[in-house]
């Protein structure tokens, strides 16, 4: 059943402290928190927008916003196929969050955030070896969801100055886990995924391991912010460059 919307034109219970990335229907949406970084709520209701940037605010209904995570509505689950012999050239997923990140492993945490499917994207990289840590924060422009989870994960490869070392990658993207780790056939962004296979290959040891998004991941939340400040600097960063209009 479609949901029922009420585009919000009054202040409502509050105005939103922050907002977090969530799925409404099938599409990737910001939902208003309050202050505690609770779901701002109303008769049952949640505050969502399709862009950070836009003035229009919309109340739906709570039961129908999901985790990013989340399968959309309506989506089938891929039919069964058989079972193939792994790979031994393929990267390996590893299935405990945290385990393999020795003194003498890369440690990396990636994320992608757009504002809008498509809309203005960010990507968030956090790589670490021993006691040291590199961030990445950059706003890649207008994209998909998808393309900036991918975007990130080659930022990150590409900075990682030595492959001999073990690597291990946490995201939170099961597009991502899927194509690099389970064989998916990628029907979109090819070029992209081609490019980081072609990557991956060049290192001796690397794993992705597959983490719950917005599940208090200390690594994971630090990329998501660094992936969506990218995207409200950018944005602003845009704002300003655009030339007034004239009378």
């Amino acid at each position: 059943m479609t949901d029922t919307s009420n585009r919000s034109t009054a202040a409502g219970p509050g105005e939103p402290a922050d907002w977090r990335r969530m799925r409404f229907q099938k599409n990737k949406v910001w939902m208003a928190l309050d202050a505690g970084g609770r779901p701002l709520r109303h008769k049952n209701k949640v505050l969502i927008k399709y862009q950070l940037n836009q003035s229009h605010q919309y109340w739906v209904r709570a039961e129908n916003i999901q985790e990013i995570d989340a399968a959309p509505p309506g989506s089938q689950s891929p039919k069964a196929s058989p079972k193939k012999q792994p790979d031994p050239q393929a990267p390996q997923s590893a299935g405990d969050p945290g385990a393999g990140c020795g003194k003498n492993t890369i440690c990396i945490y990636t994320d992608g955030a757009s504002s809008g499917n498509p809309g203005p994207s960010g990507i968030g990289v956090l790589l670490r070896y021993g006691s040291h840590e590199r961030e990445i924060s950059e706003y890649i422009g207008i994209a998909t969801n998808n393309i900036a989870e991918l975007t990130a994960v080659k930022a990150a490869l590409e900075a990682i100055q030595r492959d001999d070392l073990p690597v291990r990658l946490y995201t939170d993207s099961s597009y991502v886990h899927g194509l690099l780790t389970k064989g998916w056939k990628a029907q979109k962004n090819r070029e992209l995924v081609a490019e980081l296979r072609s990557l991956c290959s060049k290192f001796r040891d690397i794993k992705f391991l597959k983490v719950a998004g917005h599940a208090g991941n200390e690594g994971n939340e630090r990329a998501d912010r660094l992936a969506t400040s990218a995207i409200k600097k950018g944005s602003a960063d845009s704002a300003r460059q655009s030339p007034e209009p004239t009378a």
